[in-house]
């Protein structure tokens, strides 16, 4: 596994990171925890080294499954979390809260779950529109001081509020959803990253799932699963979003690959200090992941590729309006 660095900050990962968040929310019932803590031990062996988490998946266990996988290679591997939502009795998300207090409470909480003296990463989940961004950079750069975190991220932000973030405390990365799918990064987001020497990791990459081709208008999800709420994710618009896939599957074919190693080479092709974080719960969709680091795509391919895609009219928006409401500020 080749390796990344985000951005100016010196911080040197797999260019494949691991998204874990599926392994315990947001796609149907968490799953089986042995079977998850190996899949996370064979994605170290096999090279991945950045493997990423939030308080908010769960909330907590899936800190707590991080935490137990990667305790036998700790000093190997780079683990990312993040703060900035508050949670009702039920564990259910009730709002942002990106105090300093919390955020300190957050980080002590999240470092017994992790098994942990440092965090790599920390990252603010989503920015809180009651709390000045620079009040947030600033707690976490006495954390940094105090050693219980070694980098900054942010999730989600906006390009302003990146600029204001990183005049106090310098961010090391971007997370924020970027793919064949969902290019918006490319209208501002890239170029302020570039200026600034930020890394971008992207979560989602295969369009939560859409990308691999295995999803079209009869797939049916888990009652908890959260692409049933996701505009993008009706029937109307999964059928719609068939083109998607057959241009995908032709350019694959080319290639003797999948549909989800294009979309994954294709991300890893468009700058240096960009690190995918593709999440999965199976073996085999992880060896397929990690095959994609070998897919080579020349600067003609990826002509062609844009030159297709962008011909392409993808239907639904990718969050239902009370989350849009929480990005891109």
């Amino acid at each position: 596994m080749k390796k990344r660095k985000l951005g100016k900050s010196g911080l040197t990962v797999s260019e494949l990171g691991l998204g874990c968040m599926g392994m315990s929310f947001g796609y149907g019932p968490a799953h089986n925890k042995t079977d998850m803590i190996r899949l996370i031990q064979v994605a170290v062996e096999s090279g991945v080294t950045l493997f990423d988490t939030a308080e908010a998946y769960g909330p907590y266990t899936n800190e707590e499954l991080i935490g137990e996988a990667l305790a036998p290679y700790r000093k190997d591997v780079i683990i990312a979390t993040k703060f900035g939502f508050k949670f009702g009795s039920d564990g259910g998300q009730i709002g942002l809260d990106s105090r300093p207090e919390n955020i300190r409470a957050v980080v002590e909480g999240a470092l017994k779950r992790l098994r942990t003296d440092v965090i790599d990463i920390l990252y603010q989940h989503r920015v809180d529109p009651d709390v000045p961004i620079e009040d947030v950079a600033g707690i976490v750069k006495t954390l940094i001081q105090e050693g219980k975190i070694k980098h900054f991220g942010l999730s989600e932000a906006g390009v302003q509020t990146i600029r204001r973030a990183h005049a106090v405390q310098p961010v090391t990365a971007l997370q924020s959803e970027y793919s064949l799918w969902w290019r918006e990064p490319e209208q501002e987001v890239l170029e302020t990253l570039e200026e600034l020497g930020i890394g971008f990791v992207t979560f989602s990459p295969l369009g939560k799932g859409f990308l691999t081709g295995t999803i079209d208008g009869s797939t049916k999800f888990a009652a908890n699963d959260f692409r049933n709420i996701v505009p993008r994710f009706s029937v109307e618009a999964r059928t719609a979003n068939q083109s998607l896939i057959e241009v995908l599957q032709k350019i694959s074919n080319t290639h003797r690959v999948s549909p989800a190693q294009i979309a994954l080479a294709w991300l890893l092709a468009q700058k240096p200090w960009i690190v995918p974080i593709p999440g999965t719960t199976k073996l085999d969709r992880l060896k397929e992941n990690l095959g994609s680091t070998e897919v080579q795509l020349t600067a003609l391919d990826l002509s062609e590729i844009h030159d297709v895609i962008s011909k392409v009219k993808i239907q639904g928006t990718r969050y239902p309006e009370h989350l849009q409401n929480q990005v891109g500020r």
